[in-house]
């Protein structure tokens, strides 16, 4: 039989809770967190690699991302298909307006490596040059996208119906449902690939041509891997022997030690002048969903509201095939396996990837009534947890330090396929929550 993801990870975690060693910066290469060699090594940069670049790569070259990507070709191909779809296949938006959603949604995150490359995208497309002086010199239809960015970035629970109807309301600004729901699948693609460009360690292109003068982000050095070493601060009443809590009350639970761990791990940050340019509001960041002394928390029930019976039918709708695109890309990455975890084979990883998924979507205040959070402490140690919540809801904040920090025997490969499951859970969520406000709206 196959050993279980939860039995073997136990014991490693009892292995592996003494102080680390932190490797050097690395420079070269597509990734400043995983050594060139690797990253070659691992994908061979095979032919399969090469056609899916020719074929969906809307910048015609092999960035830095889809190397990194290329480690699992199977998803890659997935991830290029849907983003050449959104960018630049037939759709509701025109190719400039696109592009520029891509850079407003980069900018939620400070993510330069993503702005870069969508400035050169949107003056390829027959951007207007002048747009990219900042918000102030776009249209008032991308202004009045400005809300539901922030809002999806970094507190989508909060998006309401009354979001949608004022975007949609009968104007010379309004929007169609059609193009809002391209606008708010954009939105959600970029918010998450930030996340995985700074969980990644993605560096920059080196082709000097792409920078546009837009300024690389100098990413602060701030690290909370020391905040692991307290072994007390995990509840009892988290762990799955005690089944006498509920599920809805181990959800709040979990989200509760994770809102009080990160209460005072961070300070503000300063904006870059060069990417604030593209931000509205840019005080206005990730609030932990559940925190002491809240009631009443609008907590998402996932079965009320599906991306199976209910968002994939939707988004189909109003942008015919890209729910198809992603409800593949979806399934692809969660189901995505090699029975393999660091040197071991034949291993069950199913509980494991799902407790990934929940966890990310326990964080957005997404709750399974079926599932047991026990599972999410069992499975994922303490530095993996400070990990995910900074990749998910911080991204911008990695540092090098946390990656390292994580399952120090496993392979690079694996934490690539972290990231991925990261990536797609946060896009999942936001998700969720704006399709079910055009629901809303349309009932």
């Amino acid at each position: 039989n196959k050993k279980t993801s939860c039995s073997f990870l136990s014991a490693y975690h009892q292995r592996t809770c003494n102080n680390f060693q932190v490797s050097p910066p690395l420079t070269r290469g597509p990734s400043a967190f995983i050594p060139e060699n690797e990253v070659m090594q691992a994908n061979g940069l095979d032919e399969r690699t090469n056609l899916l670049v020719e074929e969906y790569s809307t910048s015609g070259r092999l960035d830095n991302i889809t190397q990194v990507m290329s480690i699992h070709t199977q998803y890659l191909e997935s991830f290029l298909r849907s983003q050449f779809y959104m960018l630049r296949m037939d759709g509701p938006l025109p190719l400039p307006y696109r592009h520029y959603i891509a850079i407003m949604a980069a900018a939620r995150h400070q993510c330069s490596y993503l702005i870069n490359m969508h400035v050169d995208e949107f003056l390829k497309t027959g951007g207007i040059a002048e747009w990219l002086n900042g918000l102030e010199y776009i249209p008032q239809r991308l202004k009045n996208l400005n809300e539901i960015n922030k809002l999806l970035a970094h507190r989508p629970w909060l998006i309401t119906k009354e979001h949608i109807q004022k975007l949609v309301k009968t104007g010379e600004n309004n929007w169609s449902l059609p193009e809002l729901v391209h606008a708010v699948v954009l939105l959600a693609h970029y918010h998450a690939l930030a996340s995985f460009v700074f969980g990644s360690g993605i560096n920059p292109e080196r082709d000097p041509d792409t920078s546009n003068g837009v300024r690389l982000i100098a990413v602060n050095n701030f690290c909370v891997c020391d905040l692991a070493n307290d072994n007390n601060i995990e509840n009892a009443s988290l762990t799955s022997s005690n089944f006498g809590v509920s599920v809805a009350r181990r959800f709040f639970l979990l989200a509760s030690y994770f809102a009080i761990f990160f209460f005072t791990a961070f300070d503000d940050e300063i904006v870059s002048t060069d990417v604030s340019r593209y931000v509205e509001d840019p005080g206005f960041g990730y609030k932990d969903f559940a925190r002491r002394g809240e009631d009443h928390l609008p907590t998402f029930r996932a079965q009320d509201y599906t991306w199976e019976n209910h968002g994939f039918s939707l988004v189909n709708r109003l942008y015919s095939d890209i729910g198809h695109l992603l409800d593949e890309k979806f399934r692809m990455v969660y189901n995505l396996t090699y029975n393999t975890m660091a040197t071991h084979e034949d291993v069950d990883t199913t509980t494991l990837r799902r407790a990934l998924f929940n966890y990310v979507h326990c964080m957005y205040g997404i709750r399974y009534d079926d599932y047991d959070y026990g599972e999410v402490n069992q499975l994922l140690e303490r530095s993996l947890k400070v990990y995910i919540k900074t990749v998910t809801c911080y991204p911008e904040r990695t540092t090098k330090r946390m990656y390292d920090s994580y399952w120090r025997q496993f392979k690079h490969s694996e934490k690539v396929h972290v990231n991925l499951l990261l990536m797609e859970a946060r896009m999942q969520a936001e998700l969720l929550y704006a399709l079910r406000a055009i629901t809303r709206h349309l009932t």
